[in-house]
């Protein structure tokens, strides 16, 4: 058994269709999917999951863009996969992400980047509770 991590599916990937390739994309770098959703976030369930965020500037129209429409939570297992997935779907500015990452390949800006991952062991513990453990209808 693996590390596991989170990764979401953004409203804006999910919209332009791409949510079948990132999916292949993350099976052949040796991903393995645990569990996989597909919600709407209401604005309260967005503003829980970003709740870090919270007092930055981004976060209203973070919880906007990410109550847009539906996204797809994916619960993740590999070697090392929380390292692997940050590195694989590229840096959160797309216009700075390596060629060929996701976020390269199907992000428009800094928010409309097609995917969130966990960034360290807390983060991926608490993100995989709200969307797997019943804590995102609480």
């Amino acid at each position: 058994m693996g590390e596991q991590t989170l990764m979401i599916i953004k409203p804006d990937a999910v919209r332009a269709h791409r949510t079948g390739e990132i999916l292949r994309r993350i099976e052949e770098a040796g991903f393995s999917i645990r569990e996989m959703k597909m919600v709407r976030l209401t604005e309260e369930a967005a503003r829980r999951f970003y709740d870090v965020h919270r007092e930055k500037p981004f976060y209203q129209p973070l919880v906007e863009f990410m109550t847009s429409g539906p996204c797809v939570p994916v619960l993740l297992e590999r070697e090392n996969a929380i390292l692997g997935l940050r590195e694989f779907i590229g840096k959160t500015n797309p216009r700075e992400a390596a060629p060929g990452t996701i976020r390269s390949d199907f992000g428009t800006d800094i928010q409309h980047n097609a995917v969130h991952a966990s960034d360290g062991p807390a983060t991926a513990k608490r993100e995989r509770a709200f969307f797997f453990s019943g804590a995102l209808s609480a």
